[in-house]
């Protein structure tokens, strides 16, 4: 062969490298556009079901898609095409109005809802929701700080049954008023409840607009301990957790 084919040759096999990897690129944007989104799980808020350290997939089209659901939210678009209404009990990936970043929270009240804590316990539209103790445990927060908490599995009204955490039903979130939850917007609590920054804060979560989700909480993929970055592939040993891996978040 000689060496103008040579070249020939070359610059064909590198243009259709460059193909390759352009549409690699393109079919990965679109499937985090449209699909699925990964999530990591920075915080103690809904532990022990979501833990400081686990990375999740939230499916975009549960839900439909705003712009909220984009990889930019500042796309000057209103609204909600193709949406599927929260129900209770989902973990989703939402906005809140005042914040800047996503927050992972469980649907507690729907719109018209009334929602109330009463020492610890949770009431939704007048009636307290059940729940049982199953046992206590240490959590640990993202600073590394470590509280005894007693462990209830709770049930909504429509069947969906979780375990949440308490450190103690006097918290500052255990007695509060009742919120009544607006048109088209939908009331979030963390299953970690005493150390949970939820829509029982209005000035810093408050009610959340149906617009200001970003998808449902689907899957974990990958869990490690204490926050460490994945990319430190020496330091999976004796970190990673196996067990937590490729599994559903309602399980």
């Amino acid at each position: 062969m000689s060496d103008a084919a040579k070249k020939k040759t070359g610059k064909g096999e590198l243009r259709e490298t460059i193909v390759i990897i352009v549409q690699a690129l393109l079919i990965a944007l679109v499937f985090r556009t449209f699909a699925f989104e990964p999530f990591s799980i920075p915080t103690a808020s809904m532990q022990s079901n979501l833990m400081i350290g686990d990375y999740i997939l939230a499916s975009k089209y549960s839900y439909g898609y705003s712009r909220y659901s984009l990889p930019y939210s500042e796309v000057p678009w209103n609204g909600r095409i193709m949406g599927n209404a929260p129900q209770r009990g989902d973990i989703a990936v939402i906005r809140p109005v005042p914040q800047s970043e996503n927050y992972v929270k469980r649907v507690i009240g729907l719109p018209g809802d009334e929602v109330q804590m009463i020492d610890g316990r949770l009431t939704i539209n007048g009636e307290t929701v059940p729940r049982e103790e199953v046992g206590t445990t240490v959590d640990r927060d993202s600073t590394g700080v470590d509280i005894p908490v007693t462990e209830y599995r709770e049930t909504l009204p429509n069947g969906v049954s979780y375990v949440t955490q308490e450190i103690s039903d006097n918290a500052q979130f255990d007695n509060t008023g009742v919120y009544t939850v607006p048109p088209g917007h939908y009331f979030m609590m963390g299953d970690n409840r005493d150390r949970s920054l939820d829509s029982r804060s209005l000035s810093s979560v408050g009610y959340v607009p149906f617009e200001n989700f970003v998808g449902k909480a689907q899957w974990r993929f990958f869990s490690i301990q204490d926050n460490i970055p994945p990319w430190q592939i020496w330091r999976w040993p004796g970190n990673v957790r196996f067990d937590r891996m490729f599994t559903s978040v309602y399980q």
